[in-house]
Protein backbone atom coordinates (compact mmCIF):
# COMPACT_ATOMS: atom_id res chain seq x y z
CA UNK A 1 0.00 0.00 0.00
CA UNK A 2 1.14 3.57 -0.93
CA UNK A 3 2.55 5.63 2.41
CA UNK A 4 0.40 8.13 3.10
CA UNK A 5 1.41 12.08 2.76
CA UNK A 6 2.65 13.35 6.15
CA UNK A 7 -0.17 15.41 7.76
CA UNK A 8 1.12 19.13 8.56
CA UNK A 9 -1.73 20.62 10.43
CA UNK A 10 0.23 20.43 13.69
CA UNK A 11 3.44 22.48 12.68
CA UNK A 12 1.57 25.02 11.47
CA UNK A 13 -0.05 25.67 14.58
CA UNK A 14 3.33 25.72 16.52
CA UNK A 15 5.03 28.54 17.78
CA UNK A 16 7.33 30.12 20.10
CA UNK A 17 5.66 32.40 22.72
CA UNK A 18 7.52 35.84 23.15
CA UNK A 19 8.20 38.18 25.57
CA UNK A 20 9.16 41.87 25.89
CA UNK A 21 12.85 42.77 26.83
CA UNK A 22 13.29 44.09 30.05
CA UNK A 23 15.45 46.84 28.81
CA UNK A 24 14.84 48.20 25.53
CA UNK A 25 17.28 49.95 22.53
CA UNK A 26 16.22 51.62 19.65
CA UNK A 27 17.14 49.94 15.76
CA UNK A 28 20.42 51.09 14.56
CA UNK A 29 19.38 49.98 11.17
CA UNK A 30 21.50 47.22 11.38
CA UNK A 31 21.40 43.94 12.86
CA UNK A 32 22.69 40.45 12.14
CA UNK A 33 22.18 37.23 13.88
CA UNK A 34 24.83 34.54 15.39
CA UNK A 35 26.74 34.09 12.26
CA UNK A 36 27.26 37.94 11.10
CA UNK A 37 24.28 37.73 8.97
CA UNK A 38 22.44 40.77 8.58
CA UNK A 39 18.61 41.32 8.13
CA UNK A 40 17.61 42.67 4.78
CA UNK A 41 14.74 40.54 3.15
CA UNK A 42 11.34 40.21 4.59
CA UNK A 43 9.02 37.66 2.54
CA UNK A 44 5.54 38.54 3.84
CA UNK A 45 2.77 35.64 3.04
CA UNK A 46 -0.71 37.32 2.78
CA UNK A 47 -2.63 33.92 2.07
CA UNK A 48 -1.92 30.07 3.07
CA UNK A 49 -4.17 29.48 0.21
CA UNK A 50 -3.59 28.91 -3.73
CA UNK A 51 -5.62 27.85 -7.06
CA UNK A 52 -3.00 25.54 -7.67
CA UNK A 53 -2.70 21.97 -6.64
CA UNK A 54 1.08 21.68 -7.46
CA UNK A 55 2.59 18.09 -7.05
CA UNK A 56 5.72 19.80 -5.26
CA UNK A 57 4.17 22.21 -3.20
CA UNK A 58 0.35 21.48 -2.29
CA UNK A 59 -0.83 18.05 -3.27
CA UNK A 60 -4.90 16.89 -3.80
CA UNK A 61 -4.17 14.32 -1.60
CA UNK A 62 -3.73 16.87 1.05
CA UNK A 63 -4.95 19.92 0.27
CA UNK A 64 -8.13 18.55 -0.73
CA UNK A 65 -11.92 20.35 0.08
CA UNK A 66 -11.89 19.46 3.48
CA UNK A 67 -8.28 20.88 4.06
CA UNK A 68 -8.81 23.64 6.51
CA UNK A 69 -7.66 27.12 5.60
CA UNK A 70 -6.58 29.61 8.26
CA UNK A 71 -10.24 31.25 9.01
CA UNK A 72 -10.02 35.29 7.99
CA UNK A 73 -9.62 36.95 11.75
CA UNK A 74 -6.69 34.42 12.22
CA UNK A 75 -4.70 36.61 9.42
CA UNK A 76 -2.96 39.65 9.80
CA UNK A 77 -4.83 42.33 8.20
CA UNK A 78 -3.29 45.14 6.21
CA UNK A 79 -2.73 47.97 8.64
CA UNK A 80 -0.92 45.27 10.89
CA UNK A 81 0.97 43.73 8.15
CA UNK A 82 2.29 47.53 7.51
CA UNK A 83 3.00 48.28 11.10
CA UNK A 84 5.64 44.73 11.01
CA UNK A 85 7.05 45.81 7.84
CA UNK A 86 7.96 49.58 9.17
CA UNK A 87 9.30 48.07 11.90
CA UNK A 88 11.30 45.31 10.17
CA UNK A 89 12.65 48.59 7.87
CA UNK A 90 14.41 49.93 11.12
CA UNK A 91 16.31 47.28 11.56
CA UNK A 92 17.61 47.68 7.97
CA UNK A 93 15.61 45.99 5.73
CA UNK A 94 15.28 47.10 2.06
CA UNK A 95 13.26 44.83 0.01
CA UNK A 96 10.06 42.92 0.92
CA UNK A 97 8.62 40.20 -1.04
CA UNK A 98 4.82 39.31 -1.03
CA UNK A 99 4.20 35.44 -1.54
CA UNK A 100 1.08 33.15 -0.79
CA UNK A 101 0.07 30.55 -1.03
CA UNK A 102 -0.71 32.36 -4.26
CA UNK A 103 -0.95 36.45 -3.42
CA UNK A 104 -3.50 38.07 -5.74
CA UNK A 105 -5.96 35.71 -4.10
CA UNK A 106 -6.16 38.17 -1.12
CA UNK A 107 -9.04 40.49 -1.40
CA UNK A 108 -7.83 43.97 -2.12
CA UNK A 109 -4.03 43.31 -2.49
CA UNK A 110 -3.31 46.25 -4.63
CA UNK A 111 -4.58 48.57 -1.07
CA UNK A 112 -2.05 46.51 0.83
CA UNK A 113 0.64 47.21 -2.41
CA UNK A 114 0.24 50.65 -1.81
CA UNK A 115 0.58 51.29 2.00
CA UNK A 116 3.77 49.17 1.90
CA UNK A 117 4.91 51.20 -1.14
CA UNK A 118 4.44 54.45 1.02
CA UNK A 119 6.87 53.21 4.04
CA UNK A 120 10.50 55.33 3.45
CA UNK A 121 13.71 53.44 3.72
CA UNK A 122 16.54 54.48 5.79
CA UNK A 123 18.57 54.39 2.66
CA UNK A 124 15.87 57.36 1.33
CA UNK A 125 15.50 55.33 -1.56
CA UNK A 126 12.15 53.19 -2.78
CA UNK A 127 11.33 49.94 -1.01
CA UNK A 128 12.14 47.22 -3.63
CA UNK A 129 8.65 45.72 -2.96
CA UNK A 130 8.01 42.84 -5.09
CA UNK A 131 5.29 39.72 -5.34
CA UNK A 132 5.33 36.19 -6.44
CA UNK A 133 2.81 34.88 -8.22
CA UNK A 134 1.95 31.91 -10.42
CA UNK A 135 0.74 33.83 -12.92
CA UNK A 136 -3.19 33.06 -13.16
CA UNK A 137 -4.64 36.36 -12.15
CA UNK A 138 -1.65 38.73 -13.28
CA UNK A 139 -3.63 39.37 -16.53
CA UNK A 140 -6.17 41.10 -14.64
CA UNK A 141 -4.02 42.64 -11.59
CA UNK A 142 -0.70 43.71 -13.71
CA UNK A 143 -1.63 47.27 -14.22
CA UNK A 144 -3.31 48.35 -10.67
CA UNK A 145 -0.09 46.49 -8.66
CA UNK A 146 2.00 48.53 -10.83
CA UNK A 147 0.07 51.89 -10.02
CA UNK A 148 -0.26 50.84 -6.83
CA UNK A 149 3.64 50.90 -6.32
CA UNK A 150 4.34 47.08 -6.85
CA UNK A 151 8.16 46.74 -8.33
CA UNK A 152 8.07 44.09 -10.05
CA UNK A 153 7.11 40.32 -10.07
CA UNK A 154 8.60 37.03 -9.98
CA UNK A 155 6.42 34.06 -11.95
CA UNK A 156 6.36 30.61 -11.22
CA UNK A 157 6.24 28.87 -14.57
CA UNK A 158 7.31 25.06 -14.81
CA UNK A 159 6.90 24.10 -18.41
CA UNK A 160 5.87 25.37 -21.90
CA UNK A 161 4.47 21.82 -22.80
CA UNK A 162 0.31 22.36 -21.78
CA UNK A 163 0.47 18.81 -21.05
CA UNK A 164 2.72 18.81 -18.78
CA UNK A 165 2.10 22.30 -17.17
CA UNK A 166 -1.28 21.27 -16.30
CA UNK A 167 -0.29 18.11 -14.87
CA UNK A 168 2.02 19.85 -12.43
CA UNK A 169 -0.30 22.37 -11.24
CA UNK A 170 -3.00 19.74 -11.21
CA UNK A 171 -5.88 21.90 -11.54
CA UNK A 172 -6.01 21.92 -15.39
CA UNK A 173 -4.67 25.30 -16.13
CA UNK A 174 -3.14 26.42 -19.15
CA UNK A 175 0.06 27.68 -20.33
CA UNK A 176 -1.24 30.22 -22.30
CA UNK A 177 -2.81 32.15 -19.38
CA UNK A 178 0.45 32.51 -17.60
CA UNK A 179 2.43 33.46 -21.09
CA UNK A 180 -0.43 35.60 -21.06
CA UNK A 181 0.04 37.46 -17.48
CA UNK A 182 3.81 37.93 -18.03
CA UNK A 183 3.28 40.02 -21.25
CA UNK A 184 0.93 42.17 -19.18
CA UNK A 185 3.33 42.42 -16.33
CA UNK A 186 5.45 43.56 -19.15
CA UNK A 187 3.79 46.31 -20.03
CA UNK A 188 2.80 47.60 -16.93
CA UNK A 189 6.40 48.49 -15.85
CA UNK A 190 7.07 45.42 -13.57
CA UNK A 191 9.84 44.34 -14.63
CA UNK A 192 12.77 43.16 -14.56
CA UNK A 193 10.57 40.00 -14.83
CA UNK A 194 11.87 36.90 -12.93
CA UNK A 195 10.07 33.42 -14.30
CA UNK A 196 11.05 30.89 -11.63
CA UNK A 197 11.02 27.13 -13.03
CA UNK A 198 11.26 24.49 -10.54
CA UNK A 199 12.99 21.28 -12.02
CA UNK A 200 11.78 17.69 -10.72
CA UNK A 201 13.86 15.42 -12.26
CA UNK A 202 11.77 12.37 -14.35
CA UNK A 203 8.52 15.05 -14.28
CA UNK A 204 9.42 17.85 -16.25
CA UNK A 205 13.18 18.35 -16.77
CA UNK A 206 12.35 17.46 -20.02
CA UNK A 207 10.91 21.37 -20.54
CA UNK A 208 14.59 22.73 -19.31
CA UNK A 209 15.73 23.44 -22.91
CA UNK A 210 12.43 24.84 -24.21
CA UNK A 211 12.22 27.56 -21.55
CA UNK A 212 15.25 28.37 -22.11
CA UNK A 213 14.82 28.80 -25.98
CA UNK A 214 11.58 30.97 -25.37
CA UNK A 215 12.77 33.07 -22.98
CA UNK A 216 16.33 34.09 -24.79
CA UNK A 217 16.00 37.11 -26.40
CA UNK A 218 13.72 38.32 -23.73
CA UNK A 219 13.69 41.23 -21.11
CA UNK A 220 13.21 38.25 -18.61
CA UNK A 221 15.18 36.21 -16.44
CA UNK A 222 14.73 32.56 -16.37
CA UNK A 223 15.76 30.88 -13.19
CA UNK A 224 15.90 27.42 -12.64
CA UNK A 225 15.16 25.94 -9.05
CA UNK A 226 16.23 22.78 -7.69
CA UNK A 227 13.51 20.51 -6.05
CA UNK A 228 13.56 21.26 -2.54
CA UNK A 229 12.67 19.26 0.53
CA UNK A 230 10.32 22.00 1.91
CA UNK A 231 7.61 20.86 4.71
CA UNK A 232 6.63 17.55 4.63
CA UNK A 233 3.75 17.20 2.21
CA UNK A 234 5.36 16.13 -1.16
CA UNK A 235 7.21 13.57 -0.24
CA UNK A 236 10.47 14.96 -1.01
CA UNK A 237 13.54 12.16 -2.37
CA UNK A 238 16.84 13.27 -3.30
CA UNK A 239 16.89 11.07 -5.88
CA UNK A 240 14.18 13.62 -7.80
CA UNK A 241 16.80 16.63 -7.25
CA UNK A 242 18.44 17.37 -11.03
CA UNK A 243 21.47 19.30 -9.60
CA UNK A 244 22.12 22.82 -11.33
CA UNK A 245 25.27 21.81 -12.90
CA UNK A 246 23.26 19.51 -14.86
CA UNK A 247 20.74 21.90 -16.19
CA UNK A 248 23.55 23.77 -17.51
CA UNK A 249 25.34 21.07 -19.02
CA UNK A 250 22.07 20.57 -21.02
CA UNK A 251 21.85 23.81 -22.11
CA UNK A 252 24.97 24.05 -23.26
CA UNK A 253 24.70 20.85 -24.84
CA UNK A 254 22.00 22.11 -26.74
CA UNK A 255 24.28 24.78 -28.12
CA UNK A 256 23.97 27.74 -25.74
CA UNK A 257 27.13 29.55 -25.46
CA UNK A 258 26.68 30.92 -21.75
CA UNK A 259 29.35 32.97 -19.77
CA UNK A 260 29.04 33.51 -15.40
CA UNK A 261 28.40 36.64 -14.66
CA UNK A 262 28.83 38.54 -10.91
CA UNK A 263 26.24 38.80 -8.42
CA UNK A 264 23.91 41.80 -8.06
CA UNK A 265 24.43 41.96 -4.43
CA UNK A 266 25.93 39.45 -1.59
CA UNK A 267 23.08 36.92 -0.88
CA UNK A 268 21.21 36.58 -3.89
CA UNK A 269 20.40 33.22 -4.35
CA UNK A 270 20.72 32.72 -7.76
CA UNK A 271 24.21 32.13 -9.78
CA UNK A 272 24.19 34.10 -13.16
CA UNK A 273 24.34 33.39 -16.50
CA UNK A 274 24.39 35.43 -19.58
CA UNK A 275 23.80 34.30 -23.08
CA UNK A 276 27.01 35.17 -24.84
CA UNK A 277 25.53 36.98 -27.18
CA UNK A 278 23.62 39.73 -24.89
CA UNK A 279 20.29 38.11 -25.59
CA UNK A 280 19.42 37.39 -22.12
CA UNK A 281 19.88 36.16 -18.63
CA UNK A 282 19.42 32.84 -17.04
CA UNK A 283 19.86 32.37 -13.25
CA UNK A 284 20.50 29.09 -11.34
CA UNK A 285 19.09 28.15 -7.50
CA UNK A 286 21.06 25.66 -6.48
CA UNK A 287 19.64 25.69 -2.59
CA UNK A 288 20.09 21.84 -2.58
CA UNK A 289 23.61 20.93 -4.30
CA UNK A 290 25.07 24.31 -3.40
CA UNK A 291 23.64 25.95 0.02
CA UNK A 292 23.70 29.29 0.30
CA UNK A 293 23.28 29.90 4.00
CA UNK A 294 25.79 31.45 4.83
CA UNK A 295 24.46 34.88 3.17
CA UNK A 296 20.90 34.19 3.88
CA UNK A 297 19.38 37.62 5.06
CA UNK A 298 15.65 36.52 4.54
CA UNK A 299 13.24 36.79 7.02
CA UNK A 300 10.04 35.40 6.78
CA UNK A 301 6.28 35.84 8.23
CA UNK A 302 3.38 34.08 7.61
CA UNK A 303 0.18 35.06 6.73
CA UNK A 304 -1.25 35.15 10.68
CA UNK A 305 2.05 37.09 11.68
CA UNK A 306 4.86 34.05 12.87
CA UNK A 307 7.79 35.41 12.46
CA UNK A 308 10.56 32.45 10.61
CA UNK A 309 14.47 32.65 10.14
CA UNK A 310 14.43 29.94 7.84
CA UNK A 311 12.61 28.39 4.86
CA UNK A 312 13.38 24.74 6.38
CA UNK A 313 12.11 25.97 9.93
CA UNK A 314 9.92 23.38 12.56
CA UNK A 315 8.62 26.56 14.18
CA UNK A 316 8.15 29.59 14.50
CA UNK A 317 7.69 33.41 16.77
CA UNK A 318 4.02 34.53 17.32
CA UNK A 319 4.43 38.43 16.12
CA UNK A 320 0.69 38.14 16.16
CA UNK A 321 0.10 37.85 19.88
CA UNK A 322 2.35 41.12 20.53
CA UNK A 323 0.67 43.23 17.39
CA UNK A 324 -2.87 41.96 19.51
CA UNK A 325 -1.40 42.31 23.15
CA UNK A 326 -4.61 43.86 25.14
CA UNK A 327 -1.23 45.83 26.88
CA UNK A 328 -0.81 47.32 23.34
CA UNK A 329 3.02 47.12 22.77
CA UNK A 330 5.06 49.49 21.34
CA UNK A 331 6.96 49.44 18.21
CA UNK A 332 10.09 50.00 20.13
CA UNK A 333 8.89 47.14 21.88
CA UNK A 334 8.12 44.80 18.76
CA UNK A 335 11.80 45.89 17.41
CA UNK A 336 13.28 44.57 20.31
CA UNK A 337 11.69 41.08 20.19
CA UNK A 338 12.58 40.73 16.38
CA UNK A 339 15.85 41.71 17.32
CA UNK A 340 16.78 39.18 19.72
CA UNK A 341 15.14 36.72 17.58
CA UNK A 342 17.67 37.61 14.74
CA UNK A 343 20.52 38.01 16.88
CA UNK A 344 19.82 34.63 18.03
CA UNK A 345 19.58 33.00 14.86
CA UNK A 346 21.53 30.02 13.84
CA UNK A 347 19.91 28.28 10.81
CA UNK A 348 21.76 26.84 8.26
CA UNK A 349 19.84 23.87 7.13
CA UNK A 350 20.56 23.24 3.87
CA UNK A 351 24.67 23.16 4.78
CA UNK A 352 23.68 20.41 7.12
CA UNK A 353 21.07 18.44 4.54
CA UNK A 354 23.74 16.09 3.23
CA UNK A 355 24.73 14.47 6.72
CA UNK A 356 20.94 13.50 6.90
CA UNK A 357 19.40 10.08 5.72
CA UNK A 358 16.33 10.57 3.40
CA UNK A 359 14.39 8.33 5.91
CA UNK A 360 15.11 11.48 8.47
CA UNK A 361 14.38 14.02 5.85
CA UNK A 362 11.19 12.24 5.22
CA UNK A 363 10.19 12.92 9.09
CA UNK A 364 11.80 16.19 10.10
CA UNK A 365 8.57 18.47 11.00
CA UNK A 366 9.07 21.49 8.59
CA UNK A 367 6.65 23.62 8.07
CA UNK A 368 4.83 23.87 4.09
CA UNK A 369 6.20 26.36 1.83
CA UNK A 370 2.67 27.27 1.05
CA UNK A 371 1.94 28.62 4.45
CA UNK A 372 5.44 31.03 4.22
CA UNK A 373 6.24 31.33 0.91
CA UNK A 374 9.03 30.33 -1.36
Amino acid sequence: MTEKFIPIRDQRLSATTLSIPEHLSSPTGYVQDDLGRPLHDLRISVTDRCNFRCVYCMPKEIFDKNYSFLPQPALLNFEEITRIAKIFIAHGVNKIRLTGGEPLLRKNIERLVEMLASLPTLSGKPLDLTLTTNGSLLARKAKDLKDAGLSRVTVSLDALDDTTFRRMNDVDFAVSDVLEGIDAAAAAGLAPIKVNMVVKAGVNDQEIVPMARYFKNTPHILRFIEYMDVGASNAWKMDEVLASADVLHRLQAAGMSLRNVDANYTGETAERWQHADGSGEIGLISSVTQAFCQDCSRARLSTEGKLYTCLFASHGHDLRALLRHPDQHSDLAIANVIASIWTGRTDRYSELRSALSNDLLQKSKKIEMSYIGG
